[in-house]
């Protein structure tokens, strides 16, 4: 897991761990990451499925329940069978574009 930090964004990168293990390293060490947006690449992990993806539905909820953004990065996975409930982009590009949006959506008051 390797973690870089872009302003007010925190960027968690997978290379080889299963994602379980990535998702109970977030939660373990989350009180780190509260106060950021997150981004969670996962664009080099060879093989993500549905399954992968819902590990992270409850910490993404949580998180957005407290107004920062919780992004998934993967080119691996069909967008269209993601949850709505959580949001996941094939690009770190779209990512920080998601991120502005809901910073602007939060600023409006929606």
């Amino acid at each position: 897991m390797i973690i870089d930090r872009d302003g007010n964004i925190t960027i968690i990168t997978q290379e080889k761990a299963s994602v379980k293990t990535l998702v109970n390293n977030i939660e373990q060490a989350y009180d780190k990451y509260k106060n950021y947006h997150i981004i969670v690449n996962l664009s080099s992990l060879d093989k993500i499925n549905l399954e992968d993806i819902i590990e992270f539905l409850r910490l993404s909820n949580n998180h957005r329940g407290d107004k920062k953004s919780f992004v998934i990065v993967s080119d691996k996975v069909d967008l269209d069978q993601m949850p709505y409930e959580i949001v996941v982009v094939p690009t770190i590009h779209e990512a920080y574009d998601i991120i502005e949006m809901e910073d602007i959506e939060r600023d409006l008051g929606f």
